[in-house]
Order: structure tokens, then C-alpha cells, then sequence
């Protein structure tokens, strides 16, 4: 850990599983589109939360995704490596494709706001993972230079993320999982 200056870390899936049914969260999602007679792109979560902006319904989106988001980390389990970040004596970040606020909630229930110094989720800055900028603004936040930092994360948009931003990458598990 002494080639880097500050190491950064995906939420859901890697400090702590989001006790959250995806599956309810696009129907409720879908009954957004539905009640404003939009039609999606498609039953896809993450596809209805990239097209809300453009439909006109990206504020009562976020706000169904987070409700479920907020529940959910209030009953988070708490994974391994969780302890690790306890541990680390580098700046530290959470950057996360969840809401901030369910990052807080979830790093409160377990005991770890104090092990992090920055939190950026979905509703942050203007974009999300993939795209470089949540895990530059954390980095940035953090006092680091990009090629001075690791992302550690559970998936393919994770990895993806740290490539696009320039930031070292590794795996919490044997390989991506999850979104």
C-alpha cells in the first residue's frame, strides 16, 4: 500500500452488502415512467435512471431508487473488508454508484464514518460510474493525484471506472461481480 497516497472504495458489494431488492426497485422505478406516461428505454434500472434526465422524471427516480437505497443500508451486512479500511492508515474515500446519503447511513450503522474522509454517490456531481468523474472528484477530495490512488471495488463498472480515470484498480473478490 506504499505506492499510493490515498485508496478509495466502492460501497455496496465491497464494504457492505445493501440489503436491497433491485428487482422492486425497478418496478418502482417503471411505476414513475408509468404514472407520468413516459415510456422507458427499458425495464432496465440503470437504463430508466440514464433516460429520467431526458424524460423529465430524474428527480422522482433518484427519489425511489434512494428511498430503497436508505432502507436498505440501514440493514446492510457488513463484509470482510470493511476491516481493512479500519486499518488503513492512507485518506480514504467511498465512491459509490449508490445515493450519498445511503453511503453515510450505511457507514454509520457499521461503525466506519470515522475511518473515511470523503464519500461521493450517484447523486454527488453530475455524473456516475462508469464515467470518471465520481472516482476523480473523490481522488481529487482526497488530496491525491489519480496515478497516486487505488480503487478497490466488486465490479466490471468498477474496474471500468478506475481504467477511464487512471486509477490503479483491484478486486475485493476473485473477480467482478454485480454491477
Amino acid at each position: 500500500m506504499t505506492d499510493y497516497d490515498a485508496v478509495v472504495y466502492d460501497l455496496d458489494g465491497t464494504l457492505v452488502d445493501l440489503d436491497v431488492d433491485w428487482n422492486a426497485v425497478a418496478l418502482d422505478v417503471r411505476e414513475v415512467y408509468d404514472s407520468a406516461a413516459v415510456d422507458p428505454p427499458s425495464d432496465g434500472l440503470w437504463d430508466m435512471l440514464e433516460a429520467a434526465a431526458d424524460a423529465g422524471l430524474a428527480e422522482d427516480v433518484e427519489a425511489a431508487i434512494a428511498a430503497h437505497e436508505h432502507d436498505g443500508a440501514r440493514t446492510a451486512d457488513r463484509l470482510a473488508h470493511a476491516d481493512d479500511l479500519l486499518e488503513r492508515s492512507l485518506p480514504t474515500g467511498v465512491c459509490s454508484l449508490n445515493c450519498e446519503r445511503a453511503c453515510r447511513i450505511a457507514l454509520e450503522e457499521h461503525a466506519l464514518t470515522a475511518a473515511v474522509d470523503v464519500v461521493v454517490g450517484r447523486d454527488s456531481v453530475g455524473t456516475w460510474k462508469p464515467d470518471p468523474e465520481p472516482l476523480l472528484a473523490t481522488v481529487n477530495e482526497l488530496g491525491a493525484e489519480p496515478e497516486r490512488a487505488l480503487f478497490i471495488g466488486d465490479s466490471a463498472r468498477d474496474q471500468q471506472t478506475a481504467e477511464r480515470a487512471g486509477v490503479d484498480f483491484e478486486y475485493v473478490g476473485d473477480g467482478p461481480s454485480g454491477v
